[in-house]
């Protein structure tokens, strides 16, 4: 499994006319066939801590089978539309890609 995680700071003119828009926008790419399961989020309410960035504005969190389906996506026609329709209402976007190579709950106790 691959997980492709993307965090969003939003404009200042994005955040000051609504995200309502970028937010329906992210729901909408996260419906796509080839995706195991997909998380929209914000900064949770979690403490400050050293560790912890909560500057994003948005997160999408996506669950690939593996590296075949994520290079699909990344070229699928949604996705392109998408970054074209709102790359301007972010200013900075990062990306962590992450190969799963263990589910924890699966281990022997």
């Amino acid at each position: 499994m691959l997980i492709h995680s993307v965090f969003f700071w939003l404009t200042d003119e994005t955040r000051s006319d609504g995200t309502e828009a970028f937010e329906r926008a992210l729901r909408e790419l996260a419906k796509l066939d080839l995706i195991q399961a997909a998380y929209v989020g914000i900064p949770a309410g979690t403490a400050p801590r050293p560790v912890t960035d909560h500057s994003f504005d948005y997160s999408l969190i996506l669950h690939f089978e593996n590296l075949a389906d994520h290079d699909t996506y990344q070229n699928h026609p949604a996705h392109l539309a998408f970054v074209e329709q709102n790359k301007a209402k972010w200013n900075t976007v990062k990306v962590r890609d992450s190969e799963v190579i263990a589910d924890g709950r699966d281990e022997e106790k």
